[in-house]
């Protein structure tokens, strides 16, 4: 990248080649071929969503989460119902052929700086590790740079190590820790920042294609090449 000084003689950064502020990010229904990633709609998702979180056999799945698994759908709607139709974080459910089974967000919306992450993630034990759990997160990656962001987030507790590789496994460049960043169920936590700007985009969206292409999958739905970011 050639350098650029101000009539100072001091170095300045690129110019921004996007319209700022960047658009609003759509909220309509994301369709891929093994999953659907749609807003949340408390009626139509709640009782899928419980049921499919209720899979797991202990709470681990909630550890890292900012909230603690509810006991009973009526406290699951209770916790949902604020976050349906929210312009941040923009709340989406993850659906496969048998129904909603995971959660993430649009969230820390930043229009002025092209700017957005990817968080509160929730995935049911039968979504974890599965091609429609990549495909959602590819969905929801698209959306935000086609729409125009330029710097696209993942954050995390830094000792939630599957979270980590999970980021590294999609494309996300690790940036490093924020010290004693937060407290959450009492507890402090050191935060992992990772992130894909807009530059990297189209050799990772190439990726992906070539991976979720049906050709790649053999006929027990194994992956014959993984992911190669």
């Amino acid at each position: 990248m050639t350098r650029r000084s101000n009539e100072y003689g001091q170095p300045i950064g690129p110019p921004v080649d996007v319209d700022i502020p960047v658009p609003a990010l759509p909220t309509d229904v994301m369709l891929g071929r093994c999953c659907t990633v749609a807003p949340l709609d408390v009626d139509e998702h709640a009782d899928g969503l419980f049921d499919a979180f209720d899979e797991s056999p202990d709470d681990r799945s909630w550890t890292y989460l900012f909230h603690e698994r509810s006991a009973t759908i009526d406290h699951f709607v209770d916790w949902l119902t604020p976050l349906q139709g929210g312009s941040d974080p923009l709340v989406f459910v993850i659906s496969d052929a048998d129904g909603p089974c995971g959660m993430a967000g649009l969230q820390r919306i930043a229009r002025d700086h092209g700017v957005v992450e990817v968080g509160g993630i929730h995935l049911a034990p039968r979504l974890q590790g599965t091609t429609a759990s990549t495909e959602a997160m590819f969905l929801m990656m698209q959306r935000a740079f086609e729409t125009g962001y330029r710097r696209y987030e993942w954050k995390c507790d830094s000792l939630n190590a599957p979270s980590r590789a999970a980021a590294l496994r999609l494309g996300f460049v690790y940036e490093g820790d924020f010290r004693q960043a937060i407290v959450y169920k009492g507890r402090s936590r050191d935060t992992s920042w990772f992130s894909i700007v807009d530059g990297e985009w189209p050799r990772l969206r190439s990726e992906f294609d070539r991976w979720l292409d049906p050709a790649n999958f053999d006929d027990s739905g194994e992956q014959r090449t993984p992911l190669r970011h």
